[in-house]
């Protein structure tokens, strides 16, 4: 009996720290304007099939940039991918 409540006890705890975690929301400013330079700095290969994939870079590429913008504030110039193909 003590042994379960012991168990219990420790795995509240553990949850209790996994939950104190803070993630930063971003604004929606910022998102959109991230997304728009997105768009802009890898235009589709097909407009209106998002299917289709980018005419430069990779999806990775696109989640990196995007990611670099949200962290600049949303502030930064539309520069082509390293790895344009």
């Amino acid at each position: 009996m003590a042994r379960a409540n012991l168990v219990g006890l420790i795995t509240a705890f553990v949850v209790l720290c996994a939950c104190n975690t803070q993630a930063h929301a971003i604004s929606v400013e910022v998102a959109r304007a991230c997304d728009a330079l997105v768009a802009k700095t890898f235009p589709p290969r097909q407009i209106g099939n998002p299917a289709a994939g980018s005419a430069k870079g990779t999806g990775k590429d696109q989640r990196e940039f995007f990611n670099k913008c949200v962290a600049n504030g949303g502030k930064m110039d539309a520069e082509p991918a390293k790895d344009a193909k």
